[in-house]
């Protein structure tokens, strides 16, 4: 039986969840997006991603980012155009962040006892010596980081290989994706990964989504290892990150978290404020030469998908013939989240397929090192 299957979005959960799907010779998936990879625009958040692995969610909420570290991992070493490489991370804690009113997503990423210590390779407490000036404390432990220009093509790539068929289509109603189908039938099961755009489309409208602004600056300059800080004095919704992308994309310098703002301008007063943290944060970034030795490519800004409620990944029933498997809300861990989510996805696919009937028994794994 053959499941024609549509994905609403060309971000890295619906190109990563076309994958996943496409590896079933019985799945003839579509992706249908406004925005494909290429694009630049402040409704596809994407491109503007650091992107990393730099874990976010509580022990008990880990599932996506557990499941997505050892593909990630393999790609890194055994497939190089991936666009992917191995980069020490440091993260540095200071005790007045922790105990500040609120909740920031990326908390549990500053733990003094974290849960990814046992996932993460090379995972190791620093030395009072090697803490940077005016923090508390930090660690140390090999991530990655994705030139994303490179990465989402390569998805692409794979996705083509497998026979999967992309069409630019503006959606404004859910429903309407199930005519979308390359096959010309209707689909039976449409993937809805739109994202923020969840927010407004027709049929989902899901009124717990929200930007979470980011804005960062791009240079050329080289700098190891990765640089994450739990909080700056300059405002509650300002964080200090330092990523080398890889395969010549550039270092991301960071950046905001700013839940609720939609502006999509740089603006310059944050952009120096970002890249007079970095240079203090790791002086040998700019060669000593403060902001002046910073050779700029770009200032940008995305907004990451942020849902009060966390991610959502769940079955809907559309109507008696097609189901709705919803893959949307990842704020700012999209990349570092990407398989574990899509491996769900897949779980609930397969389990639609099961009570139609279908034998699934010859059915591959969803991951080889699985």
């Amino acid at each position: 039986m053959v499941n024609v299957i549509v994905v609403a979005g060309a971000g890295v959960s619906g190109l990563t969840s076309a994958l996943l799907l496409s590896r079933s010779k019985a799945n003839k998936v579509t992706v249908v997006a406004k925005h494909m990879p290429g694009d630049y625009d402040i409704e596809y958040a994407s491109p503007w991603a650091g992107a990393n692995v730099l874990p976010m969610a509580s022990e008990e909420n880990s599932r996506w980012e557990r499941r997505t570290w050892p593909e990630l991992k393999r790609l890194t070493e055994e497939v190089p155009e991936a666009g992917i490489h191995f980069q020490k991370a440091r993260v540095y804690r200071r005790v007045k962040d922790a105990e500040a009113p609120g909740y920031h997503l990326s908390d549990y990423l500053f733990s003094t006892d974290p849960w990814y210590k046992s996932v993460l390779p090379d995972f190791r407490e620093l030395s009072k010596e090697e803490v940077i000036p005016g923090h508390d404390s930090g660690c140390e432990f090999t991530s990655v980081c994705i030139n994303t220009v490179v990465y989402l093509s390569w998805l692409v790539g794979q996705c083509l290989k497998n026979g999967v068929v992309f069409k630019r289509v503006v959606l404004t109603d859910i429903r309407d994706a199930k005519s979308l189908s390359h096959t010309g039938q209707p689909a039976n099961i449409i993937i809805n990964a739109t994202a923020l755009g969840s927010l407004k489309l027709g049929g989902v409208e899901d009124t717990t989504m929200t930007p979470a602004r980011a804005q960062i600056v791009l240079v050329r300059n080289e700098y190891h290892p990765m640089i994450a800080t739990s909080g700056t004095d300059d405002s509650a919704t300002e964080i200090t990150y330092i990523m080398q992308r890889a395969a010549g994309g550039g270092t991301i310098l960071g950046g905001t978290y700013d839940i609720g703002n939609w502006e999509s301008s740089p603006d310059p007063n944050i952009a120096l404020r970002i890249m007079k943290r970095a240079v203090e944060a790791a002086p040998g970034l700019a060669g000593g030469k403060g902001i002046e030795g910073l050779s700029v490519i770009r200032h940008g800004v995305g907004l990451r998908p942020w849902r009060k409620d966390g991610v959502r990944i769940e079955e809907e029933v559309l109507d008696g013939e097609t189901f709705i498997v919803h893959n949307y809300g990842h704020a700012g861990w999209g990349y570092q989240g990407s398989y574990g989510c899509a491996e769900r996805v897949v779980e609930l696919v397969n389990e639609i397929r099961k009570r139609k009937g279908e034998d699934l028994s010859g059915e591959g794994k969803v991951f080889s090192w699985a």
